[in-house]
């Protein structure tokens, strides 16, 4: 209960901070369709959200604009990712759908000016495909349809367009394998790769992106190379690759194509390929049927061999790891989009077994935030009965869980299945569990010109700052946080599992093919 009442404070003391709700309640235990007392409205729960961007934002833009992102308590920046302003673009489509017309008009003015054919540094083909791609074509989807208005300018409404085929055009190099599987470590400067394995998810997350750059572009030739490298991962090879059937190894050679592993599970490196499975299926059913079979294959084998429940909470459950067809109990911050993704695809496929399942995913993860310090769950954890520290003995018997790694870099997944289950079942309890999450994120990571990561998210206070606020703060824990509450719209994911737009692994919403 005190958490919400230093929030206020906070947001009182600091210049410049969101002025939460006056009337924010104190934090109680949701139950059900049961409505918590005194549960701000709304409205006023989508303003505070807005209101916290809009501080983040003002940070960025004084101190780090147009660099990648923030250093908060410095009031520096950093250069992560190309320096071209990753914070600027991710930021995009959240201040569109937040109707942040001055915010969105200062974005688009900037980047037509990005050359993305220099950059000091080595470029991700996945990171700059999910962040600067997925933003730059969910805005102009956004810009050139419902959200049209926003634009003060419409020649750089159609830059967003030409920049994104500057960029495609720029990183497509990486696709000059014998097999078509693609490097992810790019030089610009001399054209030359890392030359490494590529990973499942790193190669498996860009076809959504780049199709998408397809269809609205006519050059076929962006999707034909995204598809071509797609294929290995729909067809594993060796098939000892593949320890049960949809589920895949990590590591995958770009010569020929062949997996160099069999473990994985749905955690960071390997996650976003079965994200990508169903939402392709989302985004155009016809061209993208054997992407859907191999989501229900990946998820039946799921439910069947990778369930989990802690010895000490049975109740809860969790996706454990594997190498081969033996587990390991351990799982990320990362992988709890899971839940969410289930829903989504239970949704889509008239199938209530994976939606019920989601939920229980989801109910896993949001013990992993009641049970902290801070309330804000850790990077990774544990739940191996026989691994568990001593001095973790009390949370574990508690709550079913130890922490492995109790850092926080302001990551959105949680909230994102939050976002999932409410707008699947409409139980206001995952309104309550987003919006708790919001005010302890905000709380903890508020420092100086932002919002930082942290160090500890089981002492209080969080352990200490890293000076550093990622650029997926705007693009996927802000939206998701504003989204849950906000209301209907084209772009809110349908609970009759009809949708018109697709939300890619950075939140970015791309309309599905053929809508209007």
């Amino acid at each position: 209960m005190t958490r919400v009442i230093s929030a206020i404070a906070l947001a009182a003391c600091l210049p410049g901070v969101l002025a939460l709700p006056r009337n924010t309640p104190k934090i109680l235990k949701s139950a059900g369709q049961q409505k918590r007392a005194d549960l701000p409205s709304p409205e006023e729960r989508t303003q505070a959200v807005i209101d916290t961007f809009r501080t983040a934002w003002a940070g960025y833009e004084e101190y780090a604009f147009p660099n990648d992102e923030l250093k908060p308590v410095t009031n520096g920046f950093s250069n992560s990712r190309n320096k071209w302003g990753a914070s600027a673009v991710d930021a995009l489509s959240t201040a569109l759908v937040m109707g942040q017309k001055d915010i969105v008009n200062t974005i688009i003015d900037y980047i037509p000016t990005i050359n993305y054919f220099e950059t000091p540094s080595e470029v991700s083909l996945f990171e700059t495909t999910i962040r600067y791609l997925g933003g730059m074509l969910s805005g102009y989807d956004f810009l050139t349809g419902p959200l049209a208005d926003l634009a003060d300018n419409k020649t750089n409404v159609e830059q967003l367009l030409k920049q994104s085929e500057n960029l495609a055009n720029a990183m497509s190099f990486a696709f000059e394998t014998e097999s078509g599987v693609p490097y992810n470590g790019l030089n610009f400067a001399d054209r030359s790769t890392d030359g490494g394995p590529n990973g499942l998810a790193t190669t498996g997350t860009l076809v959504l992106e780049w199709v998408r750059l397809s269809d609205l572009s006519g050059n076929k030739t962006y999707a034909e190379l995204t598809e071509k490298a797609e294929s290995y991962l729909l067809n594993p090879q060796p098939a000892s690759s593949e320890p049960w059937p949809g589920l895949v190894g990590t590591n995958i050679d770009p010569t020929t194509g062949k997996f160099l592993d069999a473990s994985g599970g749905w955690v960071g490196g390997t996650d976003s390929f079965y994200e990508y499975l169903i939402k392709m299926y989302v985004y155009d059913p016809e061209r993208y049927a054997q992407y859907k079979e191999r989501w229900v294959l990946a998820v039946d084998s799921t439910i069947e061999h990778l369930t989990s429940h802690p010895a000490s909470r049975p109740d809860l459950t969790f996706v454990a790891m594997y190498n081969g067809q033996n587990l390991r109990l351990i799982s990320q911050h990362l992988a709890c989009f899971d839940g969410g993704n289930f829903i989504l695809g239970g949704l889509v496929l008239g199938e209530q077994k994976y939606v019920d399942y989601g939920l229980e995913l989801v109910e896993g993860c949001h013990e992993t935030y009641i049970a902290t310090a801070t309330g804000i769950g850790p990077e990774t954890f544990g739940w191996n009965e026989k691994s568990v520290p001593s001095d973790q003995s009390t949370l574990f018997n508690k709550s079913g869980f130890y922490i492995t790694d109790g850092g926080y870099q302001l990551r959105p997944e949680v909230i994102e299945s939050f976002y999932y289950a409410y707008r699947a079942t409409g139980d206001v309890k995952y309104q309550e569990w987003a919006w708790d999450a919001f005010l302890t994120i905000n709380e903890t990571t508020r420092v100086g010109s932002g919002y930082s990561s942290i160090r500890d998210v089981n002492v209080e206070g969080g352990g200490g700052f890293t000076d550093f606020q990622e650029s997926f703060w705007f693009a996927e824990v802000l939206k998701y946080s504003y989204l849950i509450h906000a209301p209907e719209a084209e772009w809110q994911i349908g609970k009759d599992g009809k949708n018109a737009w697709v939300f890619n692994t950075e939140a970015h919403p791309f309309k599905i093919f053929g809508s209007k």
